[in-house]
């Protein structure tokens, strides 16, 4: 073959593919403004609706991928590849990543119920897996917790749906359980009394349900209290550690006896 007719053959690919390229360029120019166009009106819809920041999010993320999806097949078609023969690949090839990646699909799946039923939702403080944190973000495959330590927790979202999850959000509020022991001789209709304007006093532990004390033992060395303010999820670890403190300092000047070392035994409700 001489050089004409490889400029000759050059040329005639040119023209036959040339038209094809530049409207798949085309495409997907005109296709990724559309389908940020879509995702914008379909933010602010959800933005007016009473949707939580967790399915937004989701639902934009999982519109994304389709529509992109979509915009690929569309592309291949106009450069020239049969789209049921792509669609048939496509379909087989399906199945034997979907044999492969069962645990992603699990996690899908499992995306899927967490929008459905809302067992969570961004902001809440949850335990789950192992791991305490407040949800920062529910993605398609996982979901992200922030530690109280401002670490990231990454987990499955297979894992979250299908194990126990405990949120301490959903009611707005939770109970600091607390115990303080004193000496035998000390007197317990003070000590209570002491110990409840502790809590009363405390602008973050809510009037209702009103804060409790009662006395929760009698130990070998100490006469044990049960002290249970009540505040919000946000304040829980304020009034954990103001009412250690400010009852030490009541119960100080107020010359109740504190068994040394004295008996404070912190119980987390189960």
């Amino acid at each position: 073959m001489d050089t004409q007719q490889w400029i000759d053959k050059g040329y005639n690919v040119i023209v036959e593919f040339a038209p094809k390229i530049i409207a798949a360029i085309l495409i997907w120019i005109i296709g990724s403004w559309i389908i940020k166009v879509i995702k914008n009106v379909l933010r602010k819809t959800l933005n007016k609706g009473d949707y939580d920041e967790s399915l937004k999010k989701f639902l934009l993320n999982l519109i994304n991928w389709v529509l992109k999806i979509v915009l690929i097949v569309v592309i291949l078609g106009t450069v020239g590849i049969e789209t049921t023969s792509f669609a048939a690949i496509l379909a087989a090839a399906g199945l034997a990543i979907g044999m492969a990646l069962q645990g992603s699909l699990g996690n899908f799946a499992g995306g899927v119920l967490l929008m459905i039923f809302k067992p969570i939702k961004i902001g809440d403080l949850i335990e789950a897996q192992g791991e305490l944190g407040v949800v920062k973000e529910i993605e398609i495959f996982t979901t992200k917790l922030l530690t109280p330590t401002n670490k990231e927790v990454i987990i499955p979202n297979g894992a979250l749906s299908n194990g126990n999850i405990v949120n301490y959000s959903t009611e707005g509020k939770l109970r600091v359980d607390l115990t303080f022991g004193v000496g035998y001789d000390s007197d317990i209709k003070q000590t209570k009394e002491v110990l409840l304007k502790v809590l009363t006093s405390n602008p973050k532990v809510f009037k209702d349900p009103a804060p409790t004390v009662n006395v929760s033992e009698l130990a070998d060395s100490s006469v044990n209290f049960a002290v249970r303010p009540w505040c919000t999820v946000a304040d829980y670890w304020d009034v954990y550690f103001d009412t250690h403190e400010n009852a030490k300092e009541a119960l100080d000047a107020a010359g109740i006896e504190i068994p040394y070392p004295h008996a404070v035994e912190i119980q987390k409700e189960g």
